[in-house]
């Protein structure tokens, strides 16, 4: 009985103590927390600070007043504040004040001169520091027409003798470097130069008693070829003087040593093979030998001297104009006996030596050998028929090889009326079936192309 007690009391005890006991705490749930989207904000980029054109940066500078104040009297602001490109070599307050008293208030009331040196300071295009380096003992063309000279000197790059301090300040519509002094484009005529010069005496004296002194003083440009006067003393003793009391043939020689347009140096040597049209009417001859660079056989020894209205190359010989006529040179280049003789039955030997100009087109003795047999004595005796057949080989005007290559698949109007087809083939120029064989032989009033064979007009 006491054993049951007991059990009963132990049972008793632990379920009081279990009521006792503290309730075990549950594990606690995991709670995530809600993911936090931040808002993307897009940063804007920085703008770069907006460049100011080439004015503008003159204008805040502070070192280019009197710059400014140019470029204002001569109406030049908006044409700075273009899209451009430019390059501006500007020169500072001080490099105009280095320029001798008074200058600076006679160009302010001097406007044209004005802007002619304003924009002598301005090329076309963006021109960097390492680019105007590279172009030491080269000239650039400005934007008023002349060329600068570039060169680099101990170190200092120059340009016409003004040495460019600071660089390569950009701005929106080109670029700016800096220079100490004001650069100046020639005033001087082609003519002011040569009497100045010293070595152009008789040059000066031709011109002046040819009356032409005028004309090269004037716009042009022109490119001249000026003989020395050794290389007029080199002449046949009293050509100079009979050229003096022949004004015609005297005015003929000069203008033939005048080029229109303003040709500089490294132009020239690019025509090396080729031939310029004179103010005369006639084409020189460039060509390039041993290093040299010729002009109908005259050296050319001094170049690029820039005037106002054009420049002079300097020869060592004086070129002369061809005076014969297309009539003058077939007789005597001997490969045209047949041709004279047909000219002379048919009576046009004195229009073929008349001013022209014209281009014959003429035939050797064996284009003519070549017709059937009998050909020519026949038609040395139906001088109609013959008149035609010559007329047919001419060409109004004055048509040299590179025109007539020009005239590639098309038909020309000769003097008899009827067209020829001119045709390029093979690299080689065809007349109707004809093959010019030499071109170009200049006449004093036009220009012969031979050919090999005789052209027939159509019936």
């Amino acid at each position: 009985m006491r054993s049951r007690y007991v059990l009963f009391a132990v049972l008793v005890l632990a379920l009081v103590l279990g009521a006792c006991a503290p309730a075990a705490e549950p594990e606690p749930a995991v709670v995530e927390e809600p993911e936090v989207v931040e808002d993307v904000v897009e940063e804007e980029p920085m703008e770069e600070e907006e460049l100011g054109t080439i004015v503008d940066i003159a204008v805040a500078d502070g070192r280019f007043e009197t710059l400014v104040a140019a470029v204002t009297a001569a109406e030049l602001v908006e044409t700075l504040q273009s899209e451009g490109p430019f390059t501006v070599f500007a020169p500072t307050d001080d490099a105009f004040a280095a320029l001798p008293e008074g200058t600076v208030e006679a160009l302010l009331a001097d406007i044209p001169t004005l802007t002619d040196i304003l924009l002598y300071h301005v090329l076309s295009g963006e021109v960097y520091a390492e680019d105007v380096v590279g172009l030491d003992g080269s000239s650039v063309m400005t934007v008023q027409g002349q060329y600068a000279d570039i060169s680099l000197m101990d170190g200092k790059v120059m340009i016409d003798g003004a040495e460019i301090i600071i660089t390569d300040i950009q701005a929106s519509n080109g670029v700016i470097h800096v220079i100490d002094s004001v650069i100046l484009p020639e005033t001087r005529s082609i003519v002011d130069i040569a009497v100045e010069d010293g070595r152009f005496e008789t040059l000066v004296a031709a011109l002046s008693a040819a009356e032409l002194v005028e004309t090269l003083q004037g716009e042009g440009p022109y490119t001249v070829f000026a003989p020395t006067d050794d290389a007029f003393a080199a002449l046949p003793e009293g050509t100079v003087e009979a050229l003096l009391g022949d004004i015609p043939t005297l005015t003929d020689i000069l203008l033939y040593h005048v080029v229109p347009g303003k040709v500089m140096a490294a132009d020239v040597v690019g025509l090396d093979g080729s031939s310029v049209m004179t103010v005369q009417g006639q084409y020189a001859e460039i060509a390039l030998m041993d290093g040299k660079v010729m002009i109908d056989g005259a050296e050319v020894i001094i170049t690029d001297i820039e005037a106002s209205n054009g420049v002079i190359h300097v020869i060592d010989a004086v070129i002369l104009p061809e005076t014969r006529s297309i009539v003058d040179i077939a007789v005597e280049d001997g490969r045209f006996e047949t041709l004279v003789a047909a000219l002379t039955a048919a009576e046009l030997v004195e229009t073929l030596q008349g001013e022209g100009p014209f281009t014959v087109f003429a035939p050797t003795d064996d284009a003519f050998a070549a017709l059937p047999e009998g050909t020519v004595e026949a038609l040395l005796g139906d001088i109609p028929a013959l008149t035609d057949i010559l007329l047919y080989h001419v060409v109004s005007g004055k048509v040299m090889a590179a025109d007539v290559v020009g005239l590639d698949g098309e038909s020309v109007a000769t003097v008899q009326g009827a067209e020829i087809a001119i045709s390029l083939e093979d690299g080689a120029v065809k007349i109707n079936d004809s093959m010019v064989i030499i071109t170009d032989i200049e006449a004093s009033n036009g220009v012969i192309h031979v050919i090999d064979a005789v052209l027939l007009p159509p019936q």
